[in-house]
């Protein structure tokens, strides 16, 4: 078990190692030079040269990301906050720190400081989904496998699936029409004001709803399928000839088994949710990441993307790890092997 574990670890680090290189080789050669992109669209050639030249960005590429990874890490200063370099920006934590992204060039601001501010909604929002995708994905992918061909599981499958399909903004739209234009029940924005005519738990209910539709219903459907799949294996029929009570059968020898492929699922809603929020928040003006990351991207912020892109990184290799621990609960072969 040891080794499974050290064999997974290494390859994660790898996998950070190498999509960070491709984040940094993104933003690097995305249209216009890094130095153009500092000093905005109406910098004359002449500034855009002396900048370069101050932050050496004409370095080759290995030694740029060299820089970049040690600044990261917190071994070397960051030099766009030198005063020699003449940009203005400050860090309250010095130029030096692990876990240091540069400044957003959109809030002339840390970027660390940027997403602090916005991180906390997208994670509280993400919690109120998950803590609701999970119970009405698995009650619903259970039943509907436990009794698969009935006609409940025929209706519940097809709506599964037209909701799957559904678009995140369709959705929004349509829940904005029945519950705020319509019956006036809920608020139509989500900024998470407080002292407001809606209270905060109003404001989340519909983001959350909307992500809750579009995860739970996919995820109901893999369960169902698992759940199927898992019947028909030898073991259960063996189980069920022995005479064991139904609830132990389900229990015991379906769900057991049948919870190994839905565990890669609901992680990677995970980090679909903590990243991939992008459209719910913007739809309801909601002060998370992701309506941060569509500013972000429309100005034109690198670092500010780039940071956002690598946390996003960080979520989908954690969640696979986190993923790994839970296959060697559910599955003994794994802790011996």
């Amino acid at each position: 078990m040891t080794g499974f574990l050290a064999q997974r670890l290494l390859q994660y680090i790898l996998t950070l190692l190498a999509g960070s290189f491709a984040v940094f080789v993104a933003t690097e050669f995305s249209p216009g030079t890094v130095a153009s992109k500092i000093l905005g669209p109406y910098a004359v050639q002449s500034q855009v040269d002396s900048l370069s030249a101050r932050l050496r960005l004409n370095d080759p590429l290995i030694e740029r990301y060299g820089r970049w990874l040690t600044t990261l890490a917190g071994l070397t200063d960051n030099p766009m906050a030198a005063k020699e370099v003449g940009l203005g920006l400050s860090d309250p934590r010095g130029p030096r720190y692990a876990g240091n992204l540069g400044f957003s060039l959109m809030l002339k601001e840390p970027v660390v400081d940027v997403l602090a501010g916005r991180i906390g909604y997208t994670i509280l929002l993400t919690v109120c989904s998950i803590a609701l995708i999970v119970p009405i994905a698995f009650g619903i992918g259970v039943w509907c496998g436990l009794k698969a061909g009935s006609l409940l599981d025929r209706v519940l499958s097809t709506l599964m699936a037209v909701l799957t399909a559904l678009p995140e903004f369709a959705f929004a739209v349509g829940l904005t029409l029945v519950f705020v234009i319509w019956l006036g029940w809920l608020p139509g924005t989500s900024m998470m004001l407080p002292g407001v005519k809606w209270g905060m738990v109003s404001q989340l209910v519909m983001p959350t709803a909307v992500l809750v539709v579009a995860s739970a219903t996919y995820v109901a459907r893999i369960v169902r399928a698992s759940v199927v799949e898992t019947r028909k294996r030898p073991f259960v029929r063996a189980a069920e000839l022995k005479g064991l009570p139904p609830r132990v059968v389900v229990v015991q020898h379906v769900l057991r088994n049948a919870l190994i492929a839905p565990v890669t699922v609901i992680l990677l809603q995970v980090n679909w949710l903590l990243t991939g929020v992008v459209v719910v928040e913007s739809i309801f003006a909601y002060p998370g990441v992701g309506s941060l990351l569509l500013q972000a991207a429309l100005f034109g912020d690198i670092y500010l993307v780039q940071a956002f892109t690598l946390m996003a990184l960080t979520v989908a290799v954690g969640t696979q790890f986190l993923g790994d621990l839970c296959y060697m609960a559910l599955d003994p072969r794994i802790r011996v092997a």
